[in-house]
């Protein structure tokens, strides 16, 4: 796989981001970077990531949210190579929409498009043939939006943890509590059923 460099870009623009990726990987943090989200809207904050990174002349761009842990390095790798023929590169989402978007150039397949809308997908679609730009597909894979997907990611991430290592862990985490919660609560429920049926002495 190609080298690649790691930027986040982030909103509201005022907050410390960096300190906030301290909190998360301190070994790492030293060799990230990150700028702030700049647009009143997804389509136009979207744009304005493509443009940074051309005007930093970054031959390739991926964009990925962080809604899709499960993203795998082999897909990454999938985009980079797609970008060798395609303008467009796309991860289609389950929803309609994308859960990956690769350009080599800030090309504005944003403007008027529903964003968080089932036909998200569809229409960047149209409108990238509509400026001429050949795009191109990945494998389809599921974002995290509502608890359905939650528990779905959950699963893929018990059958294999090395997807997304750090979610993995945190959702066992969550899960273990969960049971313990529940078991609990069963417990509570027996004792309290008990007591409804002793004999009022």
């Amino acid at each position: 796989m190609a080298e690649y460099k790691l930027l986040w870009t982030y909103t509201p623009a005022e907050v410390d981001y960096i300190a906030f990726l301290a909190s998360l990987a301190p070994s790492l943090v030293r060799s990230m970077e990150c700028f702030p989200q700049q647009g009143d809207s997804l389509g136009a904050r979207l744009l304005y990531a493509f443009q940074w990174t051309y005007e930093r002349r970054f031959q390739r761009t991926i964009v990925i949210g962080s809604d899709s842990p499960h993203i795998s390095q082999e897909i990454i790798a999938d985009a980079q190579k797609a970008l060798d023929e395609a303008d467009v590169v796309l991860g289609p989402a389950d929803d309609g929409g994308y859960y990956l978007i690769a350009m080599r150039e800030p090309y504005d397949v944003f403007s008027g498009i529903p964003m968080s809308t089932s036909v998200v997908r569809r229409m960047t679609i149209e409108l990238a043939a509509r400026r001429g730009l050949k795009v191109r597909l990945l494998r389809p894979l599921f974002d995290i939006d509502e608890l359905p997907d939650l528990l779905r990611l959950a699963e893929l991430l018990h059958t294999d943890s090395t997807l997304a290592p750090a979610t993995a862990v945190h959702l066992a985490s969550i899960r273990s509590l969960y049971d313990h919660n529940i078991a609990d609560c069963s417990d509570a429920a027996s004792l309290n059923l008990h007591r409804a049926n002793e004999s009022l002495q």
